[in-house]
């Protein structure tokens, strides 16, 4: 794995120098686009406005229109604007973890220890687990301010990126039904199904990603020139309004499936 981030943790004190690593991998399948005349790759190119000419990388600037005209920004802009949130995740407070809602969570990344950096680590790593709480902080990457949580997951510390409370949108801006009343006996049903459908033990490890599979059997099948009949497929909605009627027929179902 390639580090993305390197920089320290400050724990009050404390500082630990430590490495991110992104802990997720895409198990899409890599698609190109292609030209449907002759299956030639597409290609993007950056283009001058004024000249249509393309652009090098190596020639290509970050600007901020201000007033009118562009104010070009170099690499050590960036880090001026705040040296310290570049190299350090400043952890600002701890706080149980159940206290940030799911909404605000982005992306997750492996924070490595660097050389020297290993007890110091251990320490936070331990005194995560034992008040089980969760660190909050901030610090930049890629010339971004990033809200952050800081978590123990076995030997692990993980850096769980969060969104800012301003980038949420207003839950009353979605026309939810919050007076319509609940019949007791249709809760109590419901229940019933959320009973039927919990494990003893729960395993995550059993979700896998069935379509990026399935796609690549459609795709080795085209490769050898075989036609591929398209499944029928139809959204059979229930035509009884009656939700108990609704509720014990998936019961049932799902006894029969278990």
């Amino acid at each position: 794995m390639r580090a993305i981030w390197s920089g320290a943790i400050g724990f009050g004190l404390v500082n630990i120098p430590i490495k991110l690593y992104s802990a997720i991998e895409d198990s899409t399948l890599d698609l190109d686009m292609l030209d449907k005349k002759d299956h030639a790759n597409i290609k993007f190119q950056r283009v001058n406005e004024n000249t249509g000419r393309v652009v090098k990388w190596e020639d290509i600037v970050k600007g901020y229109k201000y007033n009118d005209d562009y104010v070009v920004l170099e690499d050590e802009d960036f880090e001026k604007a705040n040296p310290e949130k570049s190299h350090v995740i400043a952890i600002n407070e701890f706080v149980k973890e159940d206290s940030i809602s799911s909404m605000y969570y982005e992306n997750v990344y492996y924070a490595e220890p660097a050389k020297g950096g290993e007890r110091a680590y251990a320490l936070l790593r331990e005194a995560l687990k034992e008040s089980d709480k969760v660190a909050l902080g901030s610090f930049v990457m890629r010339t971004k301010e990033n809200f952050c949580m800081l978590k123990a997951d076995g030997d692990v510390v993980l850096l769980l990126k969060l969104r800012f409370p301003q980038e949420i949108r207003d839950s009353k801006e979605v026309a939810a039904p919050a007076k319509t009343s609940v019949k007791p006996a249709e809760l109590k049903m419901a229940l019933a199904l959320i009973n039927q459908l919990t494990p003893k033990k729960f395993d995550i490890t059993k979700y896998k990603d069935t379509y990026t599979d399935a796609l690549m059997k459609i795709i080795e099948s085209k490769a050898k020139g075989k036609r591929i009949a398209k499944p029928k497929f139809k959204i059979v909605h229930n035509k009884t309004k009656d939700i108990m009627a609704q509720l014990k027929e998936s019961i049932e179902k799902s006894k029969k499936a278990s």
